[in-house]
């Protein structure tokens, strides 16, 4: 996730300027509120914010928890209560209708468990992973984030077990144990990372969907035959650029279940073959740019070679790529394109908002 990346960074030029910071985490939510557990932001002593835990209507107030626990070096749960209609009484005009908790972590530099460098774990590895953050909702005792092997003894058998739960169901949790006579609360929460997409063509169409991707914390590879178009000056935000013959790149390409690839070369037979040596990827999403008798011809060419794709792949190459959403600039078409990809990696039918008769989020245990 983009946003752990960007603190974790954040984070590092803070100690570099010599300056302390404390992490604000969601850690429970009841009702309505615009992020929703899992969320985080980092606060500097000097107010720098990165990341968010709201739409902006919780910062200014958090600003001020994060510095208090800065000052005093200890982790604090503050829970902003909006189901009073009259939440201007709070100063912060949340307007969510909801109950939201809120747990400040001052970072110890000198502790190598320490919340930063537990995020730095997990993103460190591309696979799926478990971040906990324990705290108390009648007394002061808040682990905070927690290591697996940090957890207490009394506990750290049952959380080992719903850590196992959590990464096989790939949704998070709220539950309460307690630890003697302190009734603890822990949010397990499953972390996933972040799409990597793989954009075969490096012309001038491919530039807003690099930029695009880039923003929002995909990891972009571009792909091209031609040394003059895959360059780092094109596409300075692309973290891998591959030139070559299709079957010297796809030995080169990393693919697992949260990669998605987009053929727009423009180069038909590029294309073609780099769609043939995918057949037997495990690659959730393939995207072809152009209308669908192209994707026919391709279909019946490689089947003509001995190439048929099976079932249950075809249920996974989009061709056209993209949502209908009338794009006709290449800004437009990329964000057709990325909408798409999203809705498949997160297994959602994209429909109006305002015709989903169920909550946005959905409800954490």
């Amino acid at each position: 996730m983009k946003e752990i990346r960007d603190i974790v960074d954040a984070f590092d030029k803070a100690v570099r300027e010599g300056k302390k910071a404390a992490l604000a985490t969601v850690v429970h939510v009841e009702g309505s509120s615009y992020r929703r557990p899992g969320a985080r932001m980092l606060v500097t002593e000097d107010g720098h914010l990165t990341g968010a835990i709201s739409g902006g209507c919780l910062e200014g107030d958090a600003l001020r928890k994060a510095v208090l626990a800065i000052t005093q070096e200890k982790n604090k749960l503050v829970i902003y209560d909006t189901t009073d209609e009259d939440d201007a009484k709070l100063g912060i005009q949340l307007g969510c209708n909801g109950i939201v908790s809120i747990l400040f972590e001052p970072i110890d530099v000198d502790r190598p468990d320490n919340p930063i460098n537990i995020l730095r774990s997990v993103i460190s590895k591309r696979e799926p992973a478990i971040i906990i953050s324990a705290f108390s909702l009648n007394n002061e005792a808040h682990l905070g984030t927690c290591h697996p092997r940090n957890l207490p003894v009394t506990v750290k058998a049952d959380l080992t077990d719903l850590s196992k739960e959590v990464l096989a169901n790939g949704k998070s949790i709220n539950l309460e144990l307690w630890i003697e006579k302190n009734q603890q609360q822990f949010f397990i929460e499953y972390y996933q990372p972040p799409v990597s997409l793989v954009i075969v063509g490096a012309g001038n169409d491919v530039l807003p969907l690099t930029s695009i991707a880039n923003h929002i914390g995909w990891s972009v590879t571009v792909v091209d035959g031609r040394s003059s178009h895959a360059t780092i000056q094109r596409f300075p935000e692309a973290e891998n650029l591959l030139v070559g013959k299709p079957k010297e790149i796809i030995d080169q390409l990393f693919i697992d279940d949260r990669t998605a690839v987009v053929l727009m070369t423009h180069n038909y037979n590029y294309d073609l073959e780099i769609l043939g040596l995918l057949i037997d990827e495990p690659v959730p999403y393939i995207g072809l740019l152009g209308p669908a008798s192209k994707r026919d011809r391709m279909f019946a060419e490689l089947e003509l070679k001995g190439m048929g794709i099976p079932e249950e792949m075809l249920q996974k190459i989009y061709g056209p790529t993209g949502l209908d959403i009338g794009a006709e600039t290449s800004e437009e078409i990329a964000l057709s394109i990325l909408s798409e990809i999203m809705a498949v990696m997160q297994q959602k039918d994209p429909i109006h908002l305002k015709q989903k008769q169920t909550a946005i989020h959905q409800h954490q245990p």
